[in-house]
């Protein structure tokens, strides 16, 4: 196992180490004994910000915390690979909506191989490895003919073939990162491979193959944050919207036009623009949404309407707090956050651009 080591959460004007230490610590207080991390006590579990969550842990080198959230998605996965789509206060048997999302399932993948890279643990991964393979096999029933991810399948079984960027992206991701295990493991995935291609090809080429959600600052970014896009194609997204986007000295709205700046979004772009090679701007923007720190608890407020001067809403989420945690890790050299964010050594598929 590594040694933890949490001098990379040390940012000038985001976080001092006491900072860092109150905000790792926020988390721990809301996870349950069962390892579950809703986004608050009392609120409810999601699968992908429960993930969002223990992936920080690692990052701060709490490895048996975040061990115990990858134990809880073990247990609970449903016979059919997935998991429902919220669970109130992350009670396994209080689901609230048992509709399962392609994005949230799939990013356990992510979660995985980021908590092996931070702790070397083989004998994780191996015990991982069906739980992930299952989710990744119930997500690509969900792929459509023209390589988009179906964003969720209700309980009743009926498929959504409507496929959002944001979600596709974000599965783009958690597929290499599912590849990454398979190859660890030397049990390659040539239909994974296959699948990642044909999806990062439509996400780069056919954006009508996707609602149009482009309000949302998410579909904004996550090509980018995915990893779909790279090199002189994402520089030019983010610069197309950064104005329409950004508020400077706020943070990132989360949907124009309205007057809302939220701290995921802000943290997310940040490690987007990190991803880009783009660190100074990286840092602008996490210094930018220090006004929604919460100093007693060390979480953040989920966003602020600046129109009205008011946090909105009232909400110390624990996947906010998570986001900036591991934008800040990626700036600060985290090797397993950098890896799984940057690229290193995930396998990017088949060649996009030979597909129709």
């Amino acid at each position: 196992m590594t040694t933890p080591r949490t001098e990379h959460l040390v940012l000038p004007g985001v976080l001092t180490a006491e900072q860092a230490a109150a905000t790792v610590a926020g988390i721990l207080a809301v996870q349950r004994e069962d390892g579950a991390i809703p986004w608050f006590r009392g609120h409810h579990l999601d699968p992908w910000d429960h993930t969002e969550a223990a992936m920080a842990l690692d990052a701060a080198g709490e490895h048996e915390a975040a061990e115990r959230a990858y134990g809880w998605l073990a247990r609970h996965q449903n016979e059919d690979g997935s998991w429902y789509a919220a669970y109130a206060d992350g009670a396994h048997d209080e689901v609230t909506d048992r509709a399962r999302e392609s994005n949230f399932v799939a990013y356990i993948a992510v979660g995985v191989w980021h908590h092996y890279l931070s702790t070397g643990d083989d004998t994780f991964l191996d015990r991982m490895w069906p739980t992930v393979y299952a989710a990744v096999e119930w997500v690509l029933r969900l792929q459509q003919p023209g390589g988009q991810i179906g964003w969720r399948r209700e309980d009743d079984g009926t498929a959504t073939t409507d496929a959002l960027l944001t979600g596709s992206s974000s599965v783009h991701h958690a597929l290499r990162c599912a590849l990454a295990i398979a190859e660890e493991r030397e049990e390659p995935q040539p239909d994974w491979e296959l699948a990642a291609g044909s999806l990062r090809h439509a996400i780069r080429r056919h954006p009508e193959r996707f609602l149009d959600k482009d309000r949302y600052s998410m579909d904004w970014y996550y090509p980018v944050l995915g990893g779909a896009l790279t090199g002189a194609e994402a520089k030019a997204r983010i610069e197309a919207d950064w104005d329409r986007f950004v508020v400077p000295g706020l943070g990132v709205r989360c949907v124009v036009p309205n007057p809302w700046v939220t701290g995921g979004e802000s943290s997310e772009l940040a490690l987007a623009l990190w991803v880009m090679g783009e660190s100074d701007r990286a840092l602008e923007i996490l210094q930018s949404i220090q006004h929604l720190r919460d100093a007693d608890s060390g979480l953040y407020w989920t966003g602020y309407v600046f129109d009205d001067d008011a946090i909105w809403p009232r909400e110390l989420t624990t996947w906010t707090a998570g986001s900036l945690l591991l934008a800040v890790a990626a700036l600060g050299g985290h090797d397993a956050t950098c890896a799984v964010f940057g690229g290193d050594h995930l396998p990017a598929g088949l060649d996009p651009d030979c597909c129709g």
